[in-house]
């Protein structure tokens, strides 16, 4: 089974510790007095950033862990804090006293340490990366993040689930259409809100424009970091101009708020998307005939889909690696020209590999918006919330999300998502092991990870 969460919630009587597998789920109950479980990290490594989170928010002990370092409690936040139970209710807190993060290093003669972060030379959202070198070549790497605890959980607590969409749409910028659309198909279930087809057509258009967006960014990005920055300069172009097009149709650049508005302009996106498709033909044939790219491209950052499969990636990232996995493989989305797309001959999940999926992705993002615009404007509306747990799941340019909320007397008891970096950002150390530092930022680049969705 590939695990797709664990997270716990506060129930009046006990801790509860809910274990989501793409088969089942999985839910155990523990005493609040001793709270004690097993971890699962031993079968599914990348559970560990999962039961280390638990452990800091709610004071659950894991039993034969290999890492029960802290993740969000950084060196002086306070340890007696758990900041998910329901009787923590300050909104400041004070320092205690600076404790030391013990990073995993390896030493020996000749070996030393690069710290890359938190704080980058770019806008970008903090991270650490520790890196124990022998020369140029990466020995290990530690990814560090959580610097950027927002307390999202938290602030949606008590919440009346429609009064919470604006901060769902801005959980994580690059992912905002796919975290709305998360949260409106949850908001319809607890309503019984029937989602037509065209709704559902409506919400596919935007969420592949904001799929082309990232792409676009990424497949610029891919190429500069390997030192050929004019397809930087050509991607910056397209990603741009797509963007202006996704705010003439939600009037707003990102997307936000767009699925609970409902005022949509599609007039100029058919004629735009058969501009975009003879542009990024043009960006394919003139970037497959440069050997130095390629040259940087194959062979580094390799992910194994045996490893894939073993620390549960998905997204570009597992496809590349030629896992057959995308929530849009369904009889809806395969009506209107989806495709899985996977990396090259052999799928090897290497940096090459990555690239060649996102051009194939925008090239089919392109022909399933097409085939959908023969849409109508369509009203709806959220009446009374039932209580009860609902979940969902989303396919974003990153990959999949998964959203759970319970909502109980008409609010929000517990709202907890699992964004696709969560998991990646675990396997990601992985890839870099044979390859350069150097090469870091390139097969950073290739995965195309958040920070935000990770930090919640």
């Amino acid at each position: 089974m590939r695990l797709i969460a664990r997270f716990a919630k506060e129930n009046k009587e006990n801790f509860e510790i809910i274990d989501v597998f793409d088969k089942e789920i999985k839910r155990e109950f523990l005493d609040k007095k001793n709270p004690k479980t097993q971890t699962i990290t031993i079968k599914y490594p990348a559970a560990i950033w999962m039961e280390r989170k638990i452990k800091d928010e709610f004071g659950i002990e894991f039993e034969g862990s290999f890492d029960t370092r802290p993740t969000i409690k950084h060196e002086r936040f306070p340890k007696d804090i758990y900041p998910l139970r329901k009787d923590f209710k300050e909104k400041n807190i004070e320092f205690s006293e600076f404790t030391p993060y013990k990073y995993e290093e390896i030493s020996g003669d000749g070996i030393f340490t690069v710290p890359v972060g938190p704080i980058h030379a770019g806008i970008i959202e903090p991270g650490h990366f520790q890196f124990s070198q022998a020369g140029e070549e990466i020995l290990h790497l530690e990814v560090r993040h959580f610097y950027k605890y927002r307390g999202i959980e938290k602030m949606l607590e008590d919440k009346n689930p429609i009064e919470i969409t604006k901060i769902i749409s801005r959980i994580s910028g690059n992912e905002s259409i796919a975290y709305q659309k998360a949260y409106f198909d949850i908001l319809a279930v607890s309503c019984k809100l029937e989602i037509s087809e065209n709704l559902n057509k409506t919400h596919a258009i935007l969420l592949e424009i904001e799929r082309i967006i990232h792409h676009l960014t990424d497949l610029g990005f891919i190429p500069n970091d390997a030192g050929f920055g004019a397809a930087l300069a050509f991607m910056s172009k397209l990603a741009e101009e797509t963007r202006r097009i996704l705010k003439k149709i939600t009037n707003h650049r990102f997307g936000f708020d767009a699925l609970f508005n409902n005022e949509f302009n599609f007039n100029e996106l058919n004629e735009f998307l058969d501009y975009l498709k003879k542009e990024v033909e043009f960006f394919e044939n003139w970037i497959e005939d440069i050997p130095s790219v390629w040259d940087r491209f194959d062979t580094t950052g390799r992910l194994s889909k045996e490893k894939a499969i073993k620390y549960g990636v998905v997204g570009v990232g597992a496809r590349a690696s030629g896992i057959q996995i995308d929530t849009r493989d369904n009889e809806f989305y395969k009506k209107y020209g989806f495709e899985i797309q996977l990396g090259n001959i052999g799928n090897k999940g290497e940096v090459a590999d990555r690239f060649r999926v996102r051009i194939k992705e925008i090239y089919n993002s392109i022909e399933i918006i097409k085939n959908m615009l023969d849409i109508t404007k369509e009203d709806f509306e959220f009446k009374e919330f039932k209580d009860g747990e609902y979940m969902s799941f989303v396919e974003s340019s990153i990959g999949e999300i998964f959203m759970y909320v319970n909502i109980v007397n008409g609010k929000i008891d517990r709202f907890y998502v699992r964004d696709p970096s969560h998991i990646n950002w675990q396997a990601f150390h992985t890839t870099i092991y044979n390859d350069i530092i150097a090469d870091f930022p390139l097969i950073n680049k290739s995965f195309d990870l958040s920070y935000a969705g990770n930090d919640l």
